[in-house]
């Protein structure tokens, strides 16, 4: 197994690192909305979040070799259901027609108080 420390990715803020690589799979921590640069909350609305983590989880892949579109499997934690159209919308968007299998939950509270969080693995080809 490999530890990820994707450089253009927002630091891990606990003990963990980006991702794992194991074999042709990466198995990827969950990203929130962070600025990479700044380490700060990017956004207060749900599309904004969303948008952000997506590009978190694109600058992950990148460093171990692989894309969106190679992303096997999510999961979504969401701090309300409320926002699940809405995130709905960006992370199909950012996909771009691809659609991995995916599970989302709503959880009592998230890091940093953000309203959005998403882990993946994806395929290393």
């Amino acid at each position: 197994m490999k530890q990820i420390f994707a450089k253009k990715a927002p630091a891990a803020i606990g003990p963990y690192c980006h991702a794992v690589v194991h074999g042709d799979l990466a198995f990827c921590s969950g990203q929130i909305p962070l600025d990479p640069e700044t380490m700060t909350i990017v956004g207060t609305r749900i599309e904004e979040q969303t948008a952000q983590v997506m590009k978190n989880i694109e600058a992950v892949l990148s460093e171990v070799g692989t894309t969106l579109d190679k992303i096997i499997k999510t999961t979504v934690f969401l701090k309300s259901m409320d926002d699940f159209s809405a995130m709905n919308k960006v992370y199909e968007a950012c996909l771009k027609g691809h659609k991995p299998a995916r599970s989302a939950v709503e959880a009592a509270r998230l890091p940093r108080d953000v309203r959005i969080e998403i882990e993946c693995i994806a395929a290393i080809e």
